[in-house]
């Protein structure tokens, strides 16, 4: 992520991450949305959220939507549709919940 903005990584984290718990986490801000990470951009394109390091973000990025808090239910799932602009919730193909869980798996942890 560092690279992909052009600053070093103790840099980087200065400027946009803090530690909670003891794990690194990005910076966030107060939008109409509640609190957005300092990389997702809504007012390029309103109505889209964009993630301005979408090639670099951290595996909790490239999860989503498919946090647990999500997937306890229907409408967990529907509330988070409704209230996150991700264009890929609610449209396209059914993706069986094993064949999600194996390409986790699969993902390097960061």
């Amino acid at each position: 992520m560092a690279e992909a903005v052009g600053l070093d990584e103790a840099t980087f984290r200065r400027r946009h991450a803090r530690v909670i718990d003891g794990r690194w986490s990005l910076n966030e801000h107060l939008t109409e949305h509640g609190y957005d990470c300092v990389f997702l951009d809504r007012e390029s394109r309103p109505g889209a959220a964009i993630c301005r390091l979408y090639g670099a973000r951290p595996q909790q990025c490239r999860t989503w939507p498919f946090w647990p808090e999500n997937m306890e239910s229907p409408e967990a799932w529907e509330t988070a549709r409704a209230t996150t602009p991700c264009p890929g919730m609610g449209s396209g193909p059914i993706i069986p919940v094993e064949r999600i869980t194996e390409q986790l798996r699969k993902t390097p942890m960061d």
